[in-house]
């Protein structure tokens, strides 16, 4: 939902307070019956007087509602109408300091008291004038992202920040950490900005290899970094600690999604599921065949895993730019196609592509693993516990020859699920808190007490699962360090002088996995789930677009990657990546081309 003001201070328009040529421009979305509203004027009122009243000017507009209030329109009434005479901060500021419910006698009362023309105010209090006045402000605000009892917009931008005075003052100021947080939260809310960010790292790096550093990035990759204890050594190449390090950290924020879906999710319903679960089971094994079939006898067998993955930060990116063009539904299954492929290619990968086995590493790591269990059944919710433990399973699940990343999927599954606390029970709490701080000192500037600041913080804490705490917290470096290093180090091909062959099996198994394999096994399969009565398409998805949606499950990029690194080495896995990138490529051209072409806009979207 967008948090930009959809209408903008209006001079001829708004009802003004404050000069003209001010620097700060305020919006105010205001609810008279909502009881906190004297409160955040009071504070809006300290941090522009901290401002200067100079620098700032505010209009005051009527606030949308949940639920219909006679009131609230009773309020916002005698607001607007007041305005007509010049007088709304007038009226603003007696209705808003006013105890008690308002009704027709209160407002002309109220009305009274600031000196209006009665005659004129019963008037316009009425008239279709004011009413029309009050649905305009109040669409308005729908439209910029508020929902109810109202919000502020500091120079269009919904603030969204605490409701103190040094945080307002540094919102209306913008100093330059102000500044650079506000553009780092709206590239990191941009839909499209995990993707961009890995197409960045990614031709980076064919760049910086491809001009004349090809050794120096290989130098690089392959430095060793480690720790050592004593006589013991651990130590690992740059590049290995990157794959099978960090992205067990990725590895671990796809498995708390898959967890969430399958819990309370996507997944979670099985006539909601099945068309997306049908869709990924053909979108992996139609790809892994024809892969299979170029491939027989060759010495590329081993990456038939390749064309299987899907990459959702590319895919989910691209439908992002296509906006309402494509039906929420669509995004919908094909969320939940990548989610379900995600869980796929973690199979195959700890499966199928792991390194030599060693039994006696894994039976520890089994015994880790069972006691993250029993943590789990006894419903200890400490997350630097998993985490903890989670690193010396990584650790013996590298020694026992499993791809390491399964580490951090296991971990994901031991982290305990739990219904969502009592919304209604914590913000009693946390009220009663706030009340009882109030009561304490009347010096609201004074920091909360040690013991009511904990009791607050378990009470947000236990709002949501320790999975999606986890996950919020380590989310933003998965896709904006993880990955990004993960693309770099594993894209640094040789384009210039390379004898890439594209009819090579293992790069034409590759491309036709993707291209052809991907879309055609997703139609497929989902065609033969319908028929069979087994799922149900959307009414508001055309095959068509089901087919540019399959297109678009076939940018493997970073899980292709990723599952070659592990089935290929030297030369072969050069051609490997560069087929990858290729396949990707034009999978995303021709399924973004599809959907633009069959747009069928959402307006909910």
């Amino acid at each position: 939902m967008a948090e930009h003001l959809e209408k903008r201070l209006n001079q001829q328009r708004d009802f003004l307070v404050g000069p003209q040529g001010a620097e700060a421009l305020l919006v105010w979305y205001v609810d008279y019956t909502f009881e906190h509203s004297r409160r955040i004027r009071n504070i809006l009122h300290s941090a522009i007087s901290c401002l200067g009243e100079k620098n700032a000017i505010a209009a005051i507009r009527q606030a949308p509602a949940a639920e219909p209030s006679d009131q609230r329109d009773l309020a916002a009434r005698s607001a607007v109408a007041a305005g007509w005479q010049d007088r709304y901060l007038d009226m603003h500021r007696a209705l808003i300091t006013h105890d008690g419910d308002y009704d027709e006698t209160t407002v002309r009362k109220l009305a009274k008291s600031v000196g209006l023309d009665m005659q004129r105010f019963d008037k316009d209090f009425k008239s279709d004038r004011t009413w029309n006045r009050i649905v305009e402000d109040r669409e308005s605000a729908v439209r910029s992202g508020l929902s109810e009892r109202g919000g502020l917009f500091i120079d269009g931008r919904l603030y969204t920040g605490v409701w103190d005075e040094s945080s307002l003052v540094e919102a209306l100021e913008k100093p330059l950490g102000f500044r650079l947080k506000i553009a780092g939260s709206d590239f990191f809310r941009w839909a499209t900005s995990t993707g961009l960010v890995l197409l960045v790292a990614t031709i980076a790096a064919l760049l910086y290899v491809n001009l004349g550093f090809h050794n120096a990035y290989v130098e690089l990759r392959d430095t060793l970094l480690g720790l050592s204890f004593g006589e013991h050594v651990f130590a690992l190449s740059l590049g290995v600690w990157i794959n099978d390090g960090l992205m067990a950290i990725f590895f671990l924020i796809v498995g708390i999604e898959i967890k969430h879906e399958l819990v309370d999710g996507q997944l979670s319903d099985v006539s909601n599921a099945a068309l997306p679960l049908f869709g990924a089971l053909g979108g992996m094994l139609v790809p892994a065949l024809i892969y299979a079939a170029i491939n027989y006898g060759e010495s590329g067998a081993r990456g038939w895993g390749v064309p299987m993955a899907t990459d959702i930060a590319f895919t989910l990116g691209i439908l992002a730019v296509l906006g309402k063009r494509v039906p929420m539904a669509l995004k919908i299954f094909l969320s939940a196609l990548a989610i379900a492929d995600d869980l796929g290619a973690i199979l195959v990968i700890a499966i199928f592509y792991g390194d030599t086995f060693n039994p006696q590493a894994l039976l520890w790591a089994a015994l880790v693993f069972a006691a993250m269990m029993i943590l789990n059944r006894g419903l200890v919710y400490s997350r630097v516990l998993y985490l903890f433990f989670g690193v010396v399973l990584w650790v013996l699940i590298y020694k026992a020859g499993l791809h390491a990343t399964l580490a951090g999927v296991l971990t994901a599954a031991a982290i305990p699920s739990r219904r969502s606390g009592n919304v209604a029970g914590v913000a009693a709490q946390t009220s009663a808190v706030f009340t009882a701080e109030l009561q304490h000192t009347k010096d609201t500037s004074k920091p909360l007490r040690a013991k009511s600041l904990r009791s607050i913080q378990q009470a947000v804490d236990r709002l949501r699962e320790p999975g999606f705490h986890l996950q919020h917290a380590l989310e933003g470096w998965t896709n904006f360090l993880v990955l990004p290093l993960f693309a770099f180090f594993s894209t640094g091909v040789l384009i210039i002088g390379s004898h890439f062959d594209i009819l090579a099996p293992a790069a034409l198994g590759v491309i036709a996995g993707l291209v052809v394999g991907k879309p055609l096994g997703i139609v497929l399969f989902c065609w033969l789930a319908i028929k069979f009565g087994l799922a149900k398409l959307s009414p508001d998805i055309s095959w068509p677009q089901l087919l540019g949606a399959g297109c678009l499950a076939g940018v493997g990029f970073t899980m292709s990657i990723f599952i070659a690194s592990a089935a290929f080495q030297g030369p072969q896995l050069e051609s490997v990546k560069l087929a990858i990138l290729a396949a990707s490529s034009i999978a995303a051209v021709i399924g973004t081309l599809i959907l633009y072409l069959q747009a069928r806009p959402d307006t909910n979207t």
